[in-house]
């Protein structure tokens, strides 16, 4: 998980105006280590007046692409409480809390317009990413970014596989917001996952949203913190396949078609929650490390690895890890790398950046995500739906950033 690693702003900020021109992308500024310590692509925003880069001084308003599918997408939020396991990372807080954004296939015309996030979730980011004010990105104007969600939109009838998502450590839940949009949209159910202390802040039931409690602990064994979001995500799938208790909606899921993607260690957490929760029938891993790598025998259903070519293509930071994973995968599997991308292509926060004025990488933010849903989605299609994709056969005249590894 070399790309997860802390970097000084200011560093990133020099490095980056030397890179943007060779194709390289963000990653490539990094030097090995093997202690992943953060995510947060806001801490490539300039820290001080004298970075490389000239701060954006005009008023952050962000947009996040519509969904491409023929529904639209309903958002509610829920808040689960597992009281058989005490929270891992701060056990005096009591039982395993959690914030889950629902989002699923809705009648268009219907609903209000959803928040991105909280007002504190969207201060926890900017402190946690010491985003400055120069930058012109408040608590206001990024929980007021446009997701194309909607708060009590109407439902569309029948029976969806759900796809649960886990973002990249120290990343709240939102970022994969356009990823969860565009699968809503296209039919399926989907549960944003935010998991507790590991990240800049999930406004629990309570109405408290605390801080990361783990993020600056670098003796952090990530296999463990895997391990732990693998249990959050069967509990979760446990609360809304079991009744409709845990969320009004739950009786529009079909709990036979169960399927997980995750951005970074959210990828590590899909094949962990794999191997532990047979229920889950396919899953995603979007440029991250395995921690640990599967082992012959453990994942036999459907998988696909997608990341960055800078990183997981022959001569990458992570190359060995996906090979190593690769031979053990015993189902359906595919392995593509992006070309031009970095580390953040696969979630939200590269086209935020963009919308306020930061350097981004070789592959434009806007085909990071279109990128991102239309393999992310078609996926699914052909492991849940049993709907075949002529996309995942091959490379694509109309995606050549897409390499096939395998």
């Amino acid at each position: 998980m070399k790309r997860n690693r802390r970097i000084s702003t200011v560093a990133v900020l020099a490095l980056a105006a030397l890179v943007t021109g060779t194709g390289a992308g963000f990653a490539a500024t990094t030097t090995p280590s093997a202690t992943p310590v953060a995510t947060h692509a806001f801490d490539t925003a300039p820290a001080t007046a004298t970075a490389t880069a000239t701060a954006p001084t005009r008023s952050f308003q962000g947009t996040l692409p519509a969904p491409t599918g023929p529904y639209a997408a309903g958002e509610d939020v829920i808040h689960l409480t597992d009281a058989s396991r005490p929270d891992p990372w701060v056990p005096s807080s009591g039982p395993r809390q959690l914030t889950v954004t629902m989002v699923y296939p809705a009648v268009p015309g219907t609903g209000t317009p959803a928040p991105y996030m909280t007002l504190a979730e969207a201060a926890g980011v900017i402190q946690h990413s010491k985003v400055p004010a120069s930058s012109g990105v408040t608590p206001q104007n990024l929980s007021s970014v446009t997701t194309h969600a909607f708060d009590g939109a109407r439902p569309r009838s029948g029976k969806h596989p759900l796809v649960v998502l886990s973002p990249a450590y120290e990343d709240p839940r939102m970022v994969l917001t356009s990823l969860a949009t565009d699968l809503a949209s296209h039919g399926y159910v989907v549960a944003l996952v935010g998991h507790t202390y590991e990240d800049s802040g999930e406004t629990l039931a309570n109405g408290q949203t605390p801080p990361c409690a783990i993020c600056d602990d670098p003796a952090l064994d990530f296999d463990s913190v895997a391990a732990s979001r693998a249990l959050d995500v069967s509990f979760v799938i446990d609360q809304l396949t079991h009744g409709n208790t845990a969320w009004r909606l739950a009786h529009l899921i079909d709990k036979h078609k169960i399927g997980m993607a995750g951005h970074s260690l959210g990828g590590a957490a899909a094949a962990a929650t794999m191997i532990a929760d047979p229920r889950v029938r396919a899953g995603v891993n979007m440029d991250g490390t395995f921690h640990p790598a599967p082992t012959p025998g453990q994942i036999n259903r459907p998988f696909l690895m997608l990341g960055a070519a800078v990183n997981h293509a022959p001569g990458g930071d992570d190359y060995t890890v996906w090979e190593q994973a690769w031979a053990a995968l015993g189902g359906y599997k595919k392995w593509l790398t992006v070309a031009g991308a970095d580390h953040f292509s696969f979630s939200d926060l590269d086209l935020l950046l963009e919308e306020a004025g930061f350097p981004t990488p070789p592959l434009s933010p806007e085909r990071g995500v279109v990128i991102t849903r239309e393999y992310v989605t078609a996926f699914f299609d052909q492991t849940l739906k049993k709907i075949h994709s002529p996309l995942l056969d091959g490379p694509s005249p109309n995606n050549p950033e897409v390499l096939f590894q395998s």
